[in-house]
C-alpha cells in the first residue's frame, strides 16, 4: 500500500535530471511510462548491476526481509547509497554496519533520527546541529536531518544549514521526494558527492518555496514539489 512512495522517489530522481531510474518493488507500482520497474524477488545483486547510485526506503515497510535487503546492500553494494524512510531502522538495530569507501547518506526526520541514536525526540530538536554533527562523525556518513532548516553534516564535522523550505512541506511524500533529489543529482555529479545532497536540499526547499506560493500553504502536496523544480532550478542558474 505504500508503493506510491517508491514511485514518488523516482520520479524525483528522473526530475533531477538522471538518465534512467529504475524502481525494484515487490508489487505494481503507479504507472509512471518514464520508469522502468523490476521485482526484488531478482535480488538486489542482479537489480544493483549497472546502476551508479542505489536509494532504499521510501515504501519499503518494516519486515525481516526488510532487515536483510538493507544490511546486504550494507554490506556488499559498492554504489553510494541513500538509506531513508524504513531503510533507516535498520540501523538502529544495530549500528553499525560494515565500512564502507562510498558515500553512505541518511535521511531521517527527528523521530526517526531519535530510534538511530536513542536519545529522545525533544534532545536532538534542542540542538539539531550538534546531534547531527556528532552522529556523522562518529559513523562517517552524511547525515540529512530533516525539518525547519534542514541540517546537512558531513563525517569531517562540516555542517550546513540549508535556508530554504516552507511549513506547506510537511505532508506525505515530501521526503520520499527528497530522497530521490538526492539520487539524481549525486549520480550526475559523483565526483562531489557533498554539493551535490546539498543541491539537492536547496532546490527541494525552494521548489516547495515556490509551489506554496503559487498553491497556497494549505494545497501543496509533495509531487507539486517537481512541479515547481524547473523553477527552483532556473532561479539558480539565473543567480550564477
Amino acid at each position: 500500500g505504500k508503493t506510491g512512495a517508491a514511485a514518488m522517489t523516482g520520479l524525483a530522481a528522473l526530475r533531477a535530471g538522471a538518465g534512467l531510474v529504475t524502481v525494484a518493488s515487490s508489487a505494481a507500482i503507479p504507472a509512471v511510462p518514464e520508469l522502468m520497474t523490476e521485482s526484488l524477488d531478482a535480488g538486489l545483486d542482479t537489480l544493483a548491476e549497472g546502476k551508479t547510485v542505489i536509494a532504499m526506503g521510501p515504501g519499503l515497510g518494516r519486515t525481516p526481509e526488510t532487515d536483510a535487503l538493507v544490511t546486504h546492500a550494507l554490506t556488499h553494494l559498492t554504489q553510494p547509497l541513500i538509506l531513508d524512510a524504513d531503510a533507516l531502522n535498520v540501523l538502529a538495530n544495530p549500528w553499525p554496519p560494515a565500512p564502507r569507501s562510498r558515500p553512505l547518506i541518511l535521511t531521517p526526520h527527528p523521530g526517526e533520527m531519535s530510534r538511530l541514536t536513542g536519545r529522545p525526540t525533544a534532545e536532538i530538536q534542542s540542538n539539531r546541529v550538534a546531534a547531527a554533527r556528532a552522529f556523522a562523525t562518529q559513523h562517517a556518513v552524511t547525515l540529512v536531518l530533516k525539518g525547519q532548516r534542514t541540517v546537512i553534516a558531513f563525517p569531517d564535522g562540516r555542517v550546513s544549514i540549508n535556508p530554504t523550505g516552507t511549513p506547506a512541506m510537511g505532508t506525505g511524500g515530501s521526503g520520499d521526494i527528497l530522497t530521490g533529489l538526492i539520487a539524481g543529482l549525486l549520480a550526475q555529479f559523483p565526483a562531489d558527492p557533498d554539493a551535490a545532497v546539498t543541491a539537492a536540499v536547496y532546490l527541494h526547499g525552494l521548489a516547495g518555496e515556490i509551489g506554496a506560493r503559487a498553491l497556497g500553504e494549505m494545497c501543496l502536496i509533495a509531487t507539486d514539489i517537481l512541479e515547481y523544480l524547473p523553477d527552483a532550478m532556473e532561479e539558480c542558474a539565473s543567480l550564477g
